[in-house]
């Protein structure tokens, strides 16, 4: 019976060897993936605009709605779609980087989890490259439109500290969500058919963050705060930019803390994909 040894450190082994091994396996896999779908450009082409497409319409139900009103929760369509767009964009890259995590849970169940164990590369790195799908672009597309329109549209009084926090933003919110991914697929080693709570997370994160704060009740702007982090991908970052009141009337500060929270994030989730990897028992077929 295979146990969940995959990653176990070996002699010699440390922390940033294990990392730039991880990213090297990752790379190799995500290309041949790459390859592949590239084999059939008029395919890939086809997809990506699907998936361009399908997302887009999240954003026409808000133009549609702000055909009848003025405002959502104080804040006018421009900064509307800045939040859309930044939550779009980041989401966007971790589901294009490591969206293939929720299939985990299938490996899991039928046993193929088996494979990845025995071959001489880091397991979370062949879960997140397995079936790299360039497809996702459009996703990240369509979030980055909306955002550079809302960039043109937005009154923003502009100053070296907000230029810096946008690029921050998005690498800090790919970083949460990509966390979160991580996360999600651990819990899947103990629920084993828990995808679709994992997406309440992950694709009704993005989603919950495409609309203001002010919108949603206080208890569950504090559980997106402190217990899964999602505001700190555009929420409170944000906040700064717009000149808007800051959730739950936090310090100003904490607009600038989304790398920290990216780091601890992702340290928390590497901590829950070991133990889950460890607690794995195969199914012994």
């Amino acid at each position: 019976m295979v146990t969940g040894i995959g990653e176990a450190a070996r002699p010699g082994d440390t922390g940033w060897g294990r990392v730039v091994e991880g990213l090297r396996a990752y790379r190799l896999i995500a290309g041949m993936w790459l390859r592949s779908t590239m084999a059939y450009r008029a395919s890939f082409a086809l997809t990506a605009f699907g998936n361009f497409a399908m997302t887009a319409l999240d954003f026409v139900a808000i133009l549609l709605m702000f055909s009848r009103i003025d405002a959502l929760g104080g804040y006018a369509l421009p900064e509307i779609a800045f939040l859309y767009g930044l939550s779009g964009v980041s989401f966007g890259l971790a589901d294009l980087a490591i969206g293939s995590m929720d299939r985990l849970g299938r490996r899991v169940r039928d046993g193929t989890l088996d494979t990845l164990l025995v071959r001489p590369a880091p397991v979370l790195a062949q879960v997140a490259a397995d079936r790299f799908a360039p497809r996702r672009l459009g996703r990240v597309l369509q979030g980055a439109l909306v955002l550079g329109w809302a960039l043109t549209a937005v009154d923003v009084a502009w100053t070296p500290g907000k230029l810096v926090l946008m690029p921050l933003m998005l690498v800090s919110g790919a970083g949460i969500f990509c966390a979160v991914f991580v996360a999600a697929a651990a819990f899947q080693f103990v629920a084993q058919d828990a995808s679709e709570v994992a997406n309440a997370f992950t694709y009704g994160g993005t989603t919950l963050l495409q609309y203001p704060p002010t919108v949603f009740a206080r208890e569950l702007v504090r559980g997106v705060t402190f217990v899964v982090p999602l505001a700190f991908v555009n929420w409170l970052p944000a906040s700064h930019v717009l000149g808007r009141p800051y959730p739950l009337d936090l310090p100003a500060w904490t607009a600038f803390t989304p790398p920290l929270v990216a780091l601890a994030c992702g340290a928390a989730a590497g901590l829950a994909w070991r133990a889950g990897l460890r607690s794995y028992r195969s199914t012994g077929s």
